[in-house]
């Protein structure tokens, strides 16, 4: 089984990028990154990297001689996260499927992943390439979205596009946030042959400086807007009831809340 083909292409990384990485993305990736950087590392692996948002943070953290490989299966996504940065640093990015790595054994220090093992279709087994790439005391750092009573932003976008498709309302904010058992992932982490796992919850109040643009990337920066065209319906009217929606429950502050792992193989 090979590894979700959530469909970021065409126009979709660009707007992912633009209008939902400051907000969505790049305080937990800060996190992430210290997280990261806490011990000397040589070899860095990040999966599903998307537009390179986690992937240019982490590289300011690390140290300039370590290795970092970023992946993606979406080659259009890798296409913008490669623009982010330059010849001269140690940066690899790789189409790669999360479920069949073309990677040897024992090859990194650490493996992180940002909000991408809810796609995976099959998680243990995604654990277990983790496991098998890392070298031995390495480890695996990665974060899921809370629930949606945690991420309001979720549910009213998915509510607002629901409105339009009552007969067959649009899935996919449904993906993001249905995986986040932290008992359930832990217990899959150590079926897969991890040891010492934890989670911590990771919460933050984000401004949105323009409700506009961050319901646009809500609507035209994921695969709801294919599901949108699909069904014969207007991105650009959904858009705005979208954001009005956003504008009146939430205003321009939201809260956003995500659980971090960490799991080590022995």
């Amino acid at each position: 089984m090979t590894q979700q083909a959530s469909e970021f292409i065409g126009s979709i990384p660009e707007y992912y990028d633009k209008y939902l990485g400051p907000i969505l993305f790049a305080d937990f990736a800060e996190d992430l990154a210290k997280r990261l950087t806490q011990s000397e590392l040589e070899s860095v692996l990040e999966l599903a990297a998307g537009t390179g948002i986690v992937s240019r943070i982490i590289r300011d953290a690390l140290t300039g001689d370590c290795e970092l490989v970023v992946t993606d299966l979406n080659e259009p996504m890798l296409d913008v996260a490669k623009k982010k940065f330059l010849g001269h640093e140690r940066v690899t990015c790789r189409q790669a499927d999360a479920l069949a790595l073309p990677i040897g054994d024992s090859s990194f220090d650490r493996v992180v992943c940002q909000f991408g093992v809810m796609f995976f279709p099959d998680k243990l087994k995604s654990y277990q390439e983790v496991l098998r790439v890392l070298k031995p005391g390495g480890r695996y750092l990665f974060s899921v979205w809370d629930t949606w009573v945690y991420n309001p932003f979720a549910q009213l976008a998915h509510e607002a596009v629901a409105k339009y498709f009552p007969e067959n309302p649009p899935g996919f904010y449904k993906v993001p946030f249905g995986y986040r058992d932290a008992e359930k992932i832990k217990s899959s982490l150590k079926d897969a042959g991890f040891s010492n796992v934890s989670h911590e919850l990771v919460k933050f109040d984000m401004e949105i400086p323009s409700v506009s643009d961050f319901a646009r990337g809500l609507v035209f920066g994921n695969p709801l807007y294919d599901e949108i065209m699909n069904r014969k319906g207007d991105p650009a009217e959904i858009h705005l009831s979208v954001a009005k929606s956003i504008e009146a429950n939430l205003g321009n502050n939201m809260p956003l809340q995500a659980i971090v792992f960490t799991a080590e193989k022995d």
